[in-house]
């Protein structure tokens, strides 16, 4: 048994949450079945451009015919699985000291290679050439820009890139904290500034974090004050939904 399935097996007797690397690795073991000639059981199958939907559903059926689906490990597999590809889900957030429950729908950059939930009863994600938006729909014109950007470096690291934002944005705003190393809601880096304590002074807010090959995403949010327990949180909320599809 290798080391995978003694984790999944761990995992489900201990009760622990199987991690991203995990579910990587059995992503790229379905892939694996997927292009073998030597399974007389599957034809080669061309991922081009096919919709999340039917991959989470090819992947499913792969893995309980792989692994069984009456079994432990497969039923672990393809829950996980599908729990991490649904077109919608609905989560709670805490936005200004009341809960509200927030129905989010599945986005993906073809180009970028990740997914994210977003709220689109209030935002529009916008597929961009270089950089993808989110922007406030039916935004008042007496408030400033409220949107958060997802942008790629292939070639910079989170390190490099942080320094970058760092000395940029001291010249532009007159508050400014961080950088700082965080693990909520992502893993990676955060610098965030402030034009002044004005409710429409501006604020921006930007992660940086690893690509997981040599490069980096940055995520910029733009709001003002008086919206950072609104926009601010349901920005948070989307950038925690977001993960890297390789």
């Amino acid at each position: 048994m290798n080391n995978l399935d003694d984790k999944i097996k761990s995992a489900l007797e201990d009760n622990i949450n199987i991690t991203e690397s995990d579910k990587n690795q059995v992503w790229k073991k379905i892939e694996t079945g997927l292009y073998s000639n030597k399974n007389s059981n599957f034809k080669r199958i061309h991922f081009k451009r096919r919709s999340f939907i039917n991959l989470v559903a090819t992947a499913a059926v792969i893995a309980i015919l792989f692994v069984g689906s009456k079994t432990k490990v497969g039923h672990a597999i393809v829950t996980q699985i599908k729990d991490l590809f649904v077109p919608e889900k609905q989560i709670t957030q805490e936005i200004e000291g009341e809960k509200e429950k927030t129905n989010m729908n599945l986005h993906q950059s073809l180009k970028s290679n990740y997914i994210i939930y977003v709220d689109e009863e209030r935002y529009e994600f916008i597929d961009g050439e270089e950089v993808d938006k989110i922007i406030m729909k039916d935004k008042p014109d007496n408030i400033p820009e409220v949107s958060m950007d997802i942008q790629q470096l292939i070639d910079r690291s989170p390190e490099d890139v942080i320094k970058d934002l760092e000395l940029q944005i001291q010249g532009k705003y007159e508050i400014v904290h961080g950088p700082e190393t965080i693990r909520e809601p992502i893993n990676g880096f955060t610098i965030r500034a402030l034009s002044g304590q004005k409710w429409d002074s501006l604020v921006i807010k930007i992660y940086v974090l690893s690509n997981e090959q040599q490069g980096s995403f940055i995520i910029t949010q733009h709001y003002f004050l008086e919206a950072a327990e609104g926009h601010g949180v349901r920005f948070d909320e989307m950038v925690k939904e977001f993960k890297i599809v390789k």
